[in-house]
């Protein structure tokens, strides 16, 4: 959800911007394991569920490579839980087999979003997972219900795309707050216009739901799952209501499942200050930093950037798309997403051009990588439009404008540069609620605590300095799984596996693997 809160940063961006392509033709380099065309469900697949879903647990899915080493195939769900005989859905699977010999059987993986694809991720498994996981694991991607190939929900064409995303994040009187609704209402009607009957069922618990109809189905008595950033709400729900289901499951970047949507989108936004301090710590320490020397230098000429770019959009090199102060916000946090070698030079490199020459085409670059923006004009994927429905089902919350504006100080002492954008995101739920028939949850309310009784050893990884998905957050999903191990990684970047820490890879290939559970307590240093 784009206004309203960033879960998660779409894997395939974080990649491309770190200086590598995906390539879906080529694969990885290394064949896989030849695996039969058809895949055998699980012996139990049926137990324990309710008979009218045995015809989804018990499918056979038929694959077809699709490059180099990846083989797809697509899984039936029912649209609607409640009435297994009613519409039904495909998902888009894609699989690398395992590398080696002895196989331990699949691994799901999911990148965040809401509405990243884990098909494209799963065609990154060189860089999701080691060469050793990879050797006993078939690492397979899907994509959730409503995203990428998965029955996309649609609400926008790519120019209304573009304006909704440029749009004033931030409204300074009543006619931008009349604006912002207005765009807001607009996303909803599109929503209901093209994908109306999919929209009130796109909730994570459906998706959850989705994720043990796809462990029975690829043959896995239990499910093994690496989830990031927003996947790992996938993965918390998942335990909860199938405990007894739970393999080895990887929870990096959580998501505490308790908070409001408005206790979501406060503590990203610290969680985002917090990431802005580190880059600033960094950068001071260089010859030259286009932010000043001290804090309040920096937080004067970024604050300066963005009330620019509110009045007048900075020049870029495409001179149909100006810097508006939305784009760049993306182009601001989507470096604080990276390690410090990756994300921070780029930042400075585009702070200073923003600020010294007037040019905000480096920012808004970075702004289409974190959008899913194509050089074209397209669109990627349709994450833009899934992160808003799937945030408002699974927040119900519907904030007025006289609540955001009580809000807002509580916002901007968090974040001064970022706690305004993402306290007026409250807006945005209304007019979605209302097109998909979901009634308002009224008062905010935290949800139960997860926690997955009886489940096998979960693995919950905190970033201390993770941007959008606080540490604190793992914490407390750590606290509430009653199997829950917490592994902390000192470090400025989201998500910890793969991120530079041998600590915490070896930890998490040793679970993956052996099974053996990390240490309680467990803290890997930068």
């Amino acid at each position: 959800m784009r206004v309203r809160s960033v879960a998660g940063l779409l894997a395939v961006a974080v990649v491309a911007a770190a200086g590598c392509q995906a390539d879906p033709e080529g694969g990885s380099g290394q064949q896989g394991v030849d695996q039969p065309n058809e895949s055998t469900p699980a012996p139990d697949a049926t137990e324990g569920i309710e008979p009218e879903l045995a015809e989804f647990y018990t499918q056979t899915l038929d694959w077809e490579s699709c490059g180099e080493s990846f083989q797809c195939a697509t899984a039936t769900v029912p649209v609607d839980y409640a009435d297994p005989g009613g519409e039904t859905i495909e998902l888009a699977l894609l699989r690398s087999p395992a590398t080696g010999e002895e196989r331990l059987g699949s691994l799901l993986v999911n990148p965040g979003g809401p509405g990243a694809s884990g098909v494209e991720y799963a065609q990154l498994a060189g860089s999701v997972v080691t060469e050793q996981v990879r050797e006993r694991y078939d690492i397979v991607g899907f994509d959730p219900r409503g995203v990428g190939q998965s029955a996309p929900i649609d609400c926008l064409d790519d120019a209304q795309l573009d304006e909704y995303l440029a749009g004033d994040p931030s409204p300074d009187d009543d006619a931008e707050i009349s604006a912002l609704q207005d765009a807001a209402e607009d996303l909803a009607a599109g929503c209901a216009t093209r994908s109306g009957d999919l929209l009130p069922h796109l909730g994570t618990t459906n998706v959850a739901r989705d994720l043990d109809v796809l462990r029975a189905a690829l043959g896995d008595e239990r499910l093994n799952y690496l989830g990031k950033s927003y996947g790992t709400y996938i993965g918390a729900l998942y335990a909860d209501e199938f405990p007894d289901r739970v393999g080895r499951l990887v929870l990096d970047g959580a998501i505490d499942p308790t908070l409001t949507g408005d206790e979501l989108a406060l503590g990203q936004a610290h969680g985002f200050e917090r990431a802005l301090s580190a880059f600033l710590a960094w950068c001071f320490q260089q010859d030259s930093c286009a932010v000043g020397s001290s804090e309040a230098e920096a937080q004067d000429a970024i604050e300066g950037l963005l009330a620019q770019t509110d009045q007048e959009p900075l020049p870029t090199d495409d001179e149909n798309r100006p810097l508006t102060e939305s784009l760049a916000f993306y182009g601001l946090i989507l470096p604080l997403y990276l390690t410090a070698d990756e994300g921070y030079p780029p930042l400075n490199e585009a702070l200073d051009l923003a600020l010294t020459e007037n040019d905000g085409s480096l920012l808004l670059t970075f702004a289409d990588v974190y959008l899913e923006r194509n050089t074209d004009g397209e669109y990627t994927g349709n994450q833009n439009e899934v992160i808003s429905v799937v945030n408002c089902l699974d927040h119900p919350e519907v904030a007025t404008v006289d609540e955001v504006r009580a809000g807002l100080p509580v916002f901007e002492e968090a974040s001064p540069i970022f706690g305004p954008f993402l306290a007026w995101g409250g807006l945005t739920c209304g007019p979605l609620l209302d097109d998909t028939g979901q009634d308002p949850a009224g008062e905010p309310t935290p949800s139960a605590p997860t926690t997955a009784d009886g489940a096998d050893p979960i693995v919950v990884v905190g970033t201390t300095g993770d941007p959008a998905t606080p540490y604190e957050w793992a914490q407390e999903l750590a606290g509430q799984l009653s199997s829950g191990v917490l592994v902390t990684y000192e470090a400025a970047v989201h998500t910890a596996y793969l991120a530079g820490s041998d600590c915490v890879d070896e930890a998490v290939d040793a679970y993956l693997i052996a099974g053996t559970v990390p240490e309680g307590g467990l803290t890997c240093a930068a």
